[in-house]
């Protein structure tokens, strides 16, 4: 890679920052317009029982998250040989191509393929990113460069996510998603502008990105990310409607509780970057029992104005402390498939958005009401630190094992 100026190191971590930021409006807009899209495209269900309308609109968000868990080893796998900067544009316009194409469909069922294709790109831009960032950072800095490419995901969610869910309440669910495919095209624009072009990675192969699928460990972490996050998005998926009809906002007031949610997300991932730089492990040790109590505390708070706004803000802020940790574990672990683990992390990440959203919507269905998924949270939070407890002690017991034997311990058996 060229040598950068200050300046240009600035606009290129802008520029994957702004991919991001897209991904994160994308992704996380389609929760706050559950009921509108539910009114539009199942009028006959959403009036007969507007909680079950909802529910089944909640497919969609697994439907995308289903794309990213098909989508990031698969692109991986492909991208293995090819320039990162290339694929990197290759996956922005592939977002804004998904995004316009959800403004445009007209049926539910359609909605719901589109939202699986738009989901494709999703986990390895990020994986992406993650790496490009992490280079143009420069040495001693791969958390950073991770916290940096999410940096985009989470002022989504303060700024971008409050927006488009004002614009789909205003002007409608498809404008929404017309306004961040314009973000994707602005992304396209400074990413060809601004990031120097890198060659493919020497020594880089195919057989040696699926070579990550033989790591216990890589399944272990991605075990932790996808039951451990799951709690998070059984009841992000449906905070609009716990808003609404728990804490009685008003429609106006759903923008200022995702930005709210937004701001804890953008400070848990910059202090979780430094933290996971520091000690991984101390990290997660310290975040996943605080995400156990954060989501019973939404549990008990979501019926309270002032209360729900104060356990959103905590909830995001730990869940997003823990991330940087897990996706360097991941790089670490998938050794030099870096590429495969970095977006093998999302594909988890987004395992877990799926897994919340089917068993957050399954308990509402089921006439336990808006605040049933706390509960359901929690035990998937803990499901996911004792899967953490038991990857770092398998990690400590290999490496033990290869120095009695007189064996060099790698990076991958050091990850934590």
């Amino acid at each position: 890679m060229t040598q950068l100026t200050p300046a240009r190191r600035r606009l290129a971590l802008l520029a994957l920052a702004l991919g991001g930021f897209g991904i994160g409006c994308t992704e996380f807009a389609s929760m706050g317009l559950l009921p509108q899209i539910a009114q539009d495209l199942m009028p006959g269900l959403f009036g007969s029982s507007p909680e079950t309308g909802i529910a089944r609109a909640g497919w969609l968000v697994s439907a995308y998250a289903v794309g990213v868990v098909v989508g990031a080893p698969v692109i991986s796998f492909v991208a293995a040989k090819s320039s990162r900067t290339v694929m990197l544009l290759v996956m922005a316009a592939a977002l804004l191509a998904g995004n316009l194409a959800s403004a445009a469909v007209p049926s539910f069922a359609a909605l719901i393929v589109v939202r699986f294709l738009a989901g494709l790109p999703h986990g390895a831009y990020f994986g992406l990113a993650s790496l490009v960032a992490a280079t143009v950072m420069g040495p001693g800095n791969q958390a950073k460069g991770v916290a940096l490419a999410l940096s985009g995901l989470t002022v989504a969610n303060v700024v971008g996510v409050p927006v488009m869910t004002a614009i789909g309440q205003a002007y409608g669910w498809r404008m929404a998603y017309g306004a961040v495919a314009a973000v994707f095209v602005l992304t396209v624009i400074g990413l060809w502008l601004t990031v120097p072009h890198q060659e493919p990675m020497l020594g880089a192969s195919r057989r040696g990105e699926l070579l990550a699928f033989a790591r216990p460990q890589v399944w272990i972490v991605m075990g932790v990310a996808a039951v451990g996050f799951g709690g998070f998005f059984a009841i992000y998926t449906y905070l609009s409607q716990m808003g609404r009809e728990l804490a009685g906002l008003p429609a106006e007031g759903i923008p200022w509780l995702l930005a709210v949610v937004g701001v804890g997300m953008t400070i848990g991932n910059v202090v979780g970057g430094i933290s996971a730089d520091r000690s991984a492990r101390r990290t997660m040790a310290v975040g996943f029992p605080a995400l156990a109590a954060a989501l019973l505390l939404m549990g008990a708070l979501a019926g309270s104005p002032v209360g729900i706004f104060v356990a959103g803000f905590v909830m995001s802020l730990v869940n997003s402390y823990i991330m940087p940790s897990i996706q360097s574990w991941l790089i670490t672990a998938a050794g030099p498939a870096e590429l495969m683990g970095a977006s093998l992390n999302h594909a988890a990440f987004n395992v877990a958005n799926s897994i919340g959203a089917l068993l957050g919507g399954a308990v509402i269905s089921a006439g336990f009401g808006y605040r049933s998924p706390a509960v359901v949270a929690c035990g998937l939070s803990v499901a996911g630190a004792l899967l953490a407890f038991a990857g770092v002690r398998r990690q400590r017991a290999d490496r033990r094992r290869r120095l009695a034997a007189g064996h060099p311990v790698t990076a991958s058996q050091t990850a934590v």
